[in-house]
């Protein structure tokens, strides 16, 4: 049946129309009334077609981003009148009749095509006219462009695609849960999925051998430049009978594949780069380095433990070595106050001048020893300069701020690449001074290394997890891990983080229960879409990724939300507000 409003989209008009009726239609978006003339730019998803008519007082009271359809003729524009940077720019339509399908009413609160210098919280709320802007417009359909090649390739590796529930029950897996209260079950309540790791494991149990799915998860999380608030996405996948090795594999084509077709920048090579978390927090001072910068953080302490200067006497010291920085001493004041800020205790410098010696302020209460020592581990030449970071606790992740804080002040980061790398060998557990207690690092339900040997024999602190991370740019594209799939195992896992055997069974009874039934050895990953994306089109905002997103609060102007509801629902719920 032919459509009452077009038989041909604005973008496809072109010159081989010319002498053709055609029919049009979408939203205006620009007018000009040259009093004998007036053109209008009428816009659709394809692209802007060229209006044009001599009665000009018939259309005078057209409005901007009215939906409109359009009958004419096409004619190819007067010679010099042709606009080379439309695809329909030889062309324009001359108006036979015109009617308007929907008015504007008010006043618009941004003009479209400039909708991105608004502030987020109007484009948000009137997000349906932002996403009327092309280039906002174009980020949603690159989205699903991408979400579909990434269906495509997990296909051809035969993974199937399965949906998991939405509402569930609530378990203690790291971030806050989003609840939802029963109306049937007095007092009691489901939750939205935080990820699907349960069910994906327990579609291993009943024998699918490779699963996967475009997921919606929901974290009660405060939102970041590269965190949404709420609801995010990402590729879930398991398999079945797999190590991490075969996650590897499988992980490094959805990322180098979907890289090298979407982005337009170079892309690590296969096999990416593989760093255990210990060495990475040493030498980048972070479980989420950018290999785009090439400094690396080296720990002097033991070379300079001696010396007798008060900043650094019983300290952790640092290293960062720059080739060539002839920055202002004013510069590296600076830096030092960025350092305090932070809180850490100083920042030191050295310098290797022409003649090979050492200068700056701890120069003098070095030995030649020392300086040697120096020279031999960061391999020192003239013109080098040493940034010392000094301090105690936490001065890893502190000497990591420093060494990207350099890398984007001195210009020392490719912004050419994407730099993938695969973090492994996280540690299970790690100490809670808050809790004074052991409590899990990662994933809870990650095979420790070693299995029921480690967990054991091993202090908590010296249990290595079988669970890694994608890393590309500073940023976690994707988490994953082996899986602990021995009832006994995970009741001891989770022991060694104070919660007995009736807590497990209680908050994960399915996977406990099932463990009981025959599971196979499963792993799998989950590489964040929105993110993916936020990458791939070098967006510094990752709601610009999202149709519909929560602002930075956690509000949604556009929707009211959150918004209170009415009495009747609280008492069918069985719930009451308390002041």
């Amino acid at each position: 049946m032919e459509n009452k409003y077009r038989n041909i989209y604005c973008g496809e008009v072109t010159l081989e129309k010319e002498g053709q009726t055609v029919r049009v239609c979408g939203w205006i978006d620009t007018i000009r009334n040259l009093g004998s003339l007036v053109f209008i730019a009428l816009r659709d998803e394809t692209g802007i077609v060229q209006l044009i008519s001599k009665e000009t007082e018939k259309y005078e009271t057209l409005n901007r981003e009215s939906t409109i359809t359009v009958t004419g003729k096409v004619c190819k524009r007067q010679e010099g009148m042709e606009n080379k940077n439309m695809k329909t720019g030889e062309i324009e339509i001359e108006i036979e009749s015109l009617e308007v399908l929907g008015e504007v009413y008010k006043p618009l609160p941004f003009e479209v095509k400039t909708s991105k210098t608004s502030s987020e919280e109007t484009r948000l709320k009137y997000r349906y006219l932002d996403l009327r802007n092309k280039e906002v417009h174009d980020g949603i359909i690159f989205r699903t462009k991408v979400i579909d090649f990434l269906r495509k390739t997990m296909k051809d590796m035969n993974f199937l695609e399965v949906q998991t529930p939405i509402l569930t029950a609530s378990s203690p897996e790291g971030a806050r849960d989003f609840i939802v209260p029963s109306r049937k079950y007095k007092g009691k309540f489901y939750a939205l999925p935080q990820a699907p790791q349960i069910f994906k494991e327990l579609l291993m149990v009943s024998g699918f051998d490779r699963y996967f799915q475009i997921a919606p998860c929901f974290r009660d999380e405060d939102p970041r430049s590269d965190r949404l608030y709420g609801e995010f996405y990402q590729l879930d996948l398991e398999m079945s009978f797999a190590t991490e090795e075969d996650v590897y594999k499988v992980g490094e084509k959805i990322f180098y594949d979907t890289f090298k077709t979407f982005g337009n920048k170079e892309v690590s090579p296969v096999p990416f780069k593989r760093i255990p978390f210990k060495e990475s927090m040493e030498k980048y001072g972070t479980d989420k380095p950018d290999l785009r910068n090439p400094l690396v953080i080296e720990d002097i302490t033991d070379i300079l433990k001696n010396i007798d200067f008060a900043l650094t006497k019983n300290k952790i010291i640092k290293a960062i070595k720059l080739n060539e920085c002839d920055k202002s001493n004013s510069w590296f004041k600076k830096l030092d106050e960025y350092a305090k800020n932070l809180g850490l205790d100083a920042i030191l410098t050295l310098k290797i001048n022409e003649n090979s010696e050492f200068e700056g302020g701890i120069t003098k209460f070095l030995t030649d020893i020392e300086k040697e020592n120096l020279q031999k581990k960061l391999s020192l030449e003239k013109g080098n300069t040493l940034v010392l970071i000094v301090g105690e606790k936490k001065i890893e992740k502190y000497a990591g701020l420093i060494r990207t804080k350099l890398g984007e002040d001195l210009a020392l980061i490719d912004k050419s690449k994407y730099e993938f790398c695969i973090i492994n060998d996280f540690p299970m557990y790690e100490w809670s001074e808050e809790d004074e207690k052991y409590d899990f690092t990662h994933n809870p339900f990650s095979m420790p290394r070693g299995g029921m040997d480690s967990l054991l024999n091993k202090k908590p602190d010296e249990i290595i997890a079988c669970q890694y991370d994608f890393v590309c740019n500073g940023l976690e594209m994707a988490s994953g891990g082996e899986r602990n799939y021995s009832p006994t195992m995970l009741k001891k896992a989770f022991e060694i983080a104070g919660y007995d055997e009736s807590v497990v069974e209680s908050k994960f009874p399915s996977l406990y229960q099932a463990f009981h039934y025959g599971a196979p050895p499963h792993a799998g990953m989950a590489p964040g879409i929105d993110r993916i994306l936020m990458l791939l089109k070098d967006e510094e905002n990752i709601r610009e990724m999202v149709a519909f997103p929560m602002a930075s609060n956690g509000a949604d102007a556009m929707m009211g939300a959150p918004n209170e509801v009415f009495e009747k629902q609280l008492r069918e719920t069985h719930i009451k507000i308390r002041d």
